[in-house]
């Protein structure tokens, strides 16, 4: 990476880490912390609360996408901070579940990622987009393990109002990030300095299709594996708050080999074969887990969990920076923002169908389910490509020159 493409990455990982942090501190304490406020005892207000995150989030991503590529990256992410940054004020003053609700949906209408994913694209070169989108993933993965031990402390100091207080601090430092710290934009990526593509221009493309299945696929199996697997490690005898002695290890772990493979494979030219095979994985796993499920033991779910954060790493590391490198660069924010919102309503599938499948057929059903539908994606995604590295902007003035 150059000195300008370690700027770029280091700072927009930090944004995305800071803001997730925020949302992941909340997760492992939210149910039993709402249930203190008037109305907590209605479940279904409570799921409400929790999940309108995503629904808006959801609805907003592709907007905000699209936004960026009209009217430039940064001024878009830094509306969207603010009104995450706004929404987590709201729900740390909240004194019962209606605001808490009101709250949680302006936090995910600060719907910044595909506009945060393609600003890291323009300032990255194709050869190293993987590279860049890994220290991105990498921080999420840190910042979910590091979430998993704060939480239960910083709840037991000040409850639900000090995690949403913290949440819109570390959102209002991610503005003065992306203000002083994260490169210009590319001249060429500014708003109103060159063509823009359509909503449907990026529907209709074949290689961005195939990926945004591939999100909505990932990531409704990862949730829905997390209906089921802390049930389990207490089932094998590990206690609820130790839980984390498995998940930190393992991915951390996970990053090390991501590391030692999918970068020096990539140069090489297998990142077709890498990414087919990580598919693959996450697949293999959800059999195991399937085999496990009856007789869990720490040991055998540890070793699962490092297999399944092997294949998920490359897999968060590689998609997007596929989506950026397949999309039409005029149309890149709409087509991340048609990624994010894939991967919005694959948490929320995960999450919803991942719970009726562990009433109705147990956790093995569940497996099984998402051993198919991991495999469908297999044969979905079999018919791709490595996208080739496209030209930088030195390049495209070059040959214009020498065209004139």
């Amino acid at each position: 990476m150059t000195p300008l493409e370690r700027r770029a990455s280091g700072s927009l990982s930090l944004v995305f880490a800071a803001r997730m942090l925020g949302l992941f501190l909340v997760l492992p304490v939210f149910a039993l912390e709402a249930a203190r406020y008037p109305g907590g005892q209605d479940a279904a207000l409570v799921g409400l609360a929790m999940g309108i995150y995503g629904l808006t989030q959801g609805l907003l991503q592709i907007p905000f996408g699209m936004a960026s590529d009209r009217f430039g990256r940064k001024r878009v992410i830094l509306i969207g901070l603010a009104v995450f940054a706004g929404g987590s004020f709201v729900a740390a003053v909240a004194d019962n579940l209606l605001w808490l609700i009101v709250g949680r949906s302006l936090q995910g209408a600060g719907a910044v990622s595909a506009a945060v994913t393609a600003l890291l694209a323009d300032q990255t070169r194709d050869e190293v987009r993987t590279k860049a989108m890994a220290m991105v993933g990498a921080s999420i993965g840190l910042m979910f393990a590091l979430s998993l031990v704060a939480a239960p402390v910083l709840a037991g100091v000040g409850g639900l109002p000090i995690l949403f207080a913290i949440t819109g601090v570390l959102a209002m430092a991610c503005m003065g990030i992306v203000t002083w710290w994260t490169p210009p934009e590319p001249a060429e990526h500014k708003a109103d300095a060159r063509p823009r593509g359509g909503l449907r221009e990026v529907l209709r493309h074949p290689g961005l299709l195939r990926l945004d299945v591939g999100v909505f696929v990932l990531h409704a199996v990862q949730l829905a594996m997390w209906v089921a697997i802390p049930a389990l490690l207490v089932q094998a005898g590990l206690e609820k708050d130790r839980h984390w002695t498995v998940y930190l290890p393992t991915v951390l772990g996970s990053f090390a080999v991501m590391g030692l493979t999918l970068f020096p494979l990539e140069r090489r030219g297998y990142l077709r074969a890498v990414f087919l095979a990580s598919i693959g994985l996450v697949g293999v796993v959800q059999v195991a887990l399937a085999l496990v499920a009856d007789r869990p033991s720490i040991a055998a779910l540890a070793a699962v969990l490092f297999v399944f954060f092997c294949g998920f790493n490359v897999l968060e590391a590689s998609q997007p920076s596929m989506a950026s490198r397949v999309a039409p660069p005029h149309a890149r924010g709409a087509a991340l923002g048609v990624y994010n919102t894939l991967q919005s309503l694959g948490f929320f599938a995960g999450g919803a169908v991942g719970g009726w499948l562990t009433k109705h057929v147990g956790a093995q059903g569940l497996f099984a389910v998402c051993a198919g539908l991991t495999f469908l994606w297999l044969v979905i995604a079999w018919p791709m490509a490595a996208p080739g590295r496209s030209p930088s902007p030195e390049e495209v003035l070059a040959d214009e020159a020498q065209a004139t």
